[in-house]
């Protein structure tokens, strides 16, 4: 079945979510504190593994440079935060303005970012069992515990852009893995890397990084290949 993982995905986000806000007041803030520290350096283990793959830093650099200016143009980051103000107003007045956007932008952003999302989202679209958004799904569902013990009910909206992102990924699943060729794919990942090693220096509190203002970054970079690199990966 089409689109299978996606909505197994969206239900273990649900369901980590709202066993997060019935257990997260039993959880002391020093142990829910040091649980998302352990996500953050987990997180940043992620993106620098993904990182450390691609056959020339050019490419994911420049790719973030230009998307991150091109973000910041058209205000993505300040976007994202009034999509999750709205919800909020709309699901959640009791919650506290900026605890649901952190918990809505930095779980959407965690989870609909990286390879997973994009393979899972090709093979998902192949009708085969959705292997990769079982286990990402899994994933998923014990980081929204914590993240809605910690930031409140704004983690559980982020269920609707899992489905919303990965549902449209998966329409174009067929066609995107067709468009993409091993080199693009490669630094397609390595960009998403820079962008999960965001993730995780904010889950760290070490910098507030702008992370909605990266995601351009993730379309100009197979672009750049695209245009400028060789089969053999040669800038020409």
């Amino acid at each position: 079945m089409r689109g299978l993982g996606t909505l197994i995905n969206t239900v273990t986000v649900l369901c980590g979510g709202v066993l997060g806000l019935v257990i997260g007041n039993r959880i002391p803030d020093r142990i829910r504190t040091i649980i998302v520290q352990v996500i953050g350096l987990t997180t940043l283990a992620i993106g620098l593994r993904d990182v450390i793959d691609t056959q020339n830093i050019v490419f994911p650099l420049v790719g973030m440079v230009f998307g991150g200016i091109l973000g910041e143009l058209l205000r993505i980051e300040d976007r994202l935060a009034n999509v999750g103000e709205l919800l909020r107003r709309r699901f959640a007045k009791q919650s506290s303005e900026s605890s649901f956007i952190n918990g809505f932008v930095t779980a959407t952003l965690l989870f609909c970012v990286g390879p997973l999302t994009i393979l899972g989202a090709i093979e998902d679209a192949s009708g085969k069992t959705p292997q990769l958004y079982i286990i990402k799904g899994t994933l998923d569902g014990f980081m929204t515990i914590i993240f809605a013990a910690v930031y409140g009910v704004g983690a559980i909206f982020s269920a609707v852009s899992v489905f919303v992102v990965q549902g449209s990924l998966t329409i174009f699943g067929t066609s995107l893995d067709s468009l993409l060729s091993d080199r693009m794919r490669l630094e397609l990942f390595s960009t998403g890397g820079l962008a999960v090693i965001a993730i995780g220096i904010n889950l760290l509190d070490i910098k507030k990084i702008r992370l909605g203002s990266l995601l351009p970054g993730l379309v100009l970079t197979p672009l750049l290949v695209w245009i400028f690199a060789t089969p053999n990966g040669i800038i020409h």
